[in-house]
């Protein structure tokens, strides 16, 4: 069956919500989201959204810290739109019922996370992302213009030589469908799954950023992959984020002998940036061969379960008390910088596509994303791309270099299990690299890439080997781009490469399909 609209939004996350909102206005939305639409990255957003609005802050000191965990490669005029133009996205929420935990005199109340040099993170308990997930989607549920397709999964993006067309996606029961529009928006989320260990849902796999590549768009900055150093790490029980809002409001790291080490690391101790703590975190169990704690058993019990109910819960479900048990934390993946290559109005090198939010890379982050600017990115850039998407199509303005070397080829190979794809992920591109782990990871993945391209042609409606391939292909682009550069920075770490090298790397660096 043929759908027609005239724009399509993948994804229903904050970013694709909020654009969806805006381009209702102008015409028919059609929303793909191939689980239920509450079910994404943002809803398990847990610390909350980091907005320059408190007597002491301004969007120049959000700027500031932006830059300052960037680690030296943030675009500067993409940090200067979400600072500038975020206040007023969170006033809108605000507007729209947003319920923020308030002060007692009314107020929003304001979190401090790491890296933050003032409190500026509103928040609703530790379930913000939920919370302003609930906020959009009852705005865009009841809006005569918005049809939403669930558990619709997208398996490719359809063009011609003048841009992209549409999508392909099969539905519950199987079936073949395409969605023909103007203009599309990718607004997929991350590909935490990729990893082994990931604080993501089972549904960021990818998809966009790998369907976007396969059509012929630019991806840039993979390699940098921000790995939360605070997951709940005890046997038998899921993964489990346990925020940064955490520690802003008093958690300690400790080692197995109980002592406070992360100033031995980092002069910041733990709240230093996600990427040092992380790394913190592997030094200290290496030095001491145990594991390592967070313990917030020195704060008031009844305000740490008042504050943080849905970490406690499942905290709980693990058999241990949150405000005063040591609690066995690891990292694991949580975010990717990198995505598909944007330029401030969610523009790509294909004609007719469009990506916000994480999906998306517009050189905000750099090669380090500051905690709680993930949400704040998904509103301010989900509302630009939707604004560019109502006018007459334009050449996105980019900024990553092409990359130099051989394209992704097509090798042939057996089909490999998601497990197979995780596992070696972890190990070669995960919180530390080094060059043969990569190259042995990078020649097998594009041995993979050609049996998984193969059985998209011969499957072209198997939901499973849409989720293989695109943990293959992503996964691909993020161990070939940790390869390529030679040094380390933000959250890419080369063990043969630990230091920084602005003279040779202080630049992004763009793949596509050639």
């Amino acid at each position: 069956m043929r759908i027609g609209g005239d724009f399509l939004v993948i994804g229903s996350g904050i970013a694709g919500l909020r654009a969806a909102i805006s381009l209702a206005d102008s015409g028919e939305v059609v929303i793909l989201t191939k689980a239920d639409p509450r079910e994404s990255n943002t809803g398990y957003a847990q610390g909350g959204i980091a907005a320059a609005v408190g007597d002491d802050d301004s969007p120049e000191l959000h700027a500031r810290d932006t830059i300052a965990a960037g680690d030296g490669l943030c675009v500067d005029p993409a940090v200067d739109v979400l600072v500038r133009e975020g206040p007023e996205y969170v006033r809108e929420l605000l507007e729209w019922g947003a319920a923020f935990d308030r002060d007692p005199d009314g107020r929003p109340a304001l979190g401090r996370e790491a890296a933050h040099s003032v409190r500026r993170v509103l928040h609703a308990r530790d379930a913000t992302g939920r919370e302003i997930g609930r906020v959009l989607w009852q705005k865009v549920s009841v809006h005569p213009r918005v049809r939403v397709h669930e558990q619709a999964q997208a398996m490719a993006l359809l063009r011609d030589d003048g841009g992209c067309l549409g999508a392909r996606f099969v539905d519950a029961a199987g079936e073949l469908h395409e969605v023909c529009a103007a203009t599309t928006l990718i607004a997929t989320g991350g590909a935490g799954q990729v990893f082994r260990e990931t604080t993501n849902p089972a549904v960021a796999t990818g998809d966009g950023m790998a369907m976007a590549f396969e059509a012929g768009a630019r991806l840039a900055d993979l390699e940098f992959v921000q790995f939360h150093p605070t997951v709940l790490s005890v046997e038998g029980s899921p993964r489990f984020l346990l925020s940064e809002a955490l520690r802003g409001e008093g958690a300690r790291l400790l080692n197995g002998a109980g002592e406070p080490f992360m100033t031995r690391y980092e002069a910041a101790g733990d709240l230093a940036s996600r990427d040092l703590v992380s790394r913190g975190i592997v030094r200290e169990a290496q030095r001491t061969g145990g594991a390592i704690y967070l313990s917030m058993a020195h704060l008031d019990p009844g305000y740490v379960h008042r504050r943080f109910p849905t970490i406690s819960a499942a905290v709980a479900q693990a058999g241990l008390d949150l405000a005063s048990d040591l609690i066995p934390v690891s990292p694991a993946a949580h975010y990717v910088m990198g995505g598909i290559e944007t330029d401030l109005h969610g523009r790509t090198s294909l004609p007719g596509l469009f990506a916000a939010g994480e999906v998306a890379c517009t050189g905000l982050h750099g090669a380090n994303r500051l905690a709680s600017n993930s949400l704040l990115e998904g509103l301010v850039f989900g509302a630009r791309a939707a604004n560019a998407m109502q006018r007459p199509v334009s050449p996105a303005v980019l900024f990553a270099e092409p990359a130099e070397g051989p394209a992704l080829t097509a090798v042939s190979g057996s089909l490999p299990t998601a497990d197979d794809v995780q596992d070696l992920l972890w190990h070669s591109a995960g919180l530390v690299r080094e060059r043969g782990a990569l190259e042995q990871a990078v020649a097998r993945l594009c041995r993979w890439h050609g049996c998984v391209m193969s059985a998209q042609v011969a499957a072209p409606a198997d939901r499973n080997v849409r989720r293989v391939a695109s943990l293959v292909t992503v996964g691909h682009l993020i161990a070939r781009a940790a390869l390529r550069r030679e040094e380390s920075r933000g959250g890419h770490f080369r063990a043969d490469f630990a230091k920084r090298d602005d003279i040779h790397w202080r630049k992004h660096i763009a793949d596509a399909r050639t």
